[in-house]
């Protein structure tokens, strides 16, 4: 998809498009063992290796709302992202990202910090995760830096 087809389709449209594309993204990103899930161990990351970070998602609900530390961790992510050119989204039901990125044995409880990787040997491309960033890039150019994404109910 180009830039300019994600330009003439409509608000709710894009909205819906880029939430399945997340999905997409976060199912094939697990597959290939590029997922990082936690606000502690992404801030590992993105310390160690911020080259290997090629998107991030931050989710919040309800029941952290109030959170200040969370809130002071998502504004230090989010700087981070800027400085280093990371695309960025926010979506707002963690429990559907926490089904996407968790496996059914264990249980996240710590879902409010998603990266998606490139893997050790190289990047894999992913159509999915380009129309992501061409959805944050024209996000941008709207002024908003950190655009909330719907992910697809089940």
């Amino acid at each position: 998809m180009t830039l300019e087809e994600v330009l003439i389709q409509k608000p709710t449209e894009r909205a819906q498009c880029t939430g399945q594309a997340l999905e997409e993204v976060l199912v094939s990103a697990k597959d290939n063992d590029s997922l990082t899930v936690g606000v502690y161990e992404c801030a590992k990351v993105m310390n160690l290796d911020p080259d290997s970070v090629s998107f991030c998602v931050l989710a919040m609900d309800e029941e952290f709302e109030c959170d200040i530390a969370l809130q002071i961790h998502f504004t230090l992510i989010q700087s981070f992202c800027f400085d280093n050119d990371i695309s960025i989204v926010r979506v707002s039901d963690m429990q559907r990202l926490a089904e996407i990125v968790g496996d059914k044995a264990e249980q996240l409880e710590d879902t409010h910090c998603v990266l998606i990787t490139n893997p050790a040997e190289g990047s894999w491309e992913d159509p999915a995760l380009e129309k992501l960033h061409l959805f944050c890039e024209e996000s941008r150019r709207l002024n908003d830096w950190v655009p909330e994404i719907s992910l697809p109910g089940r």
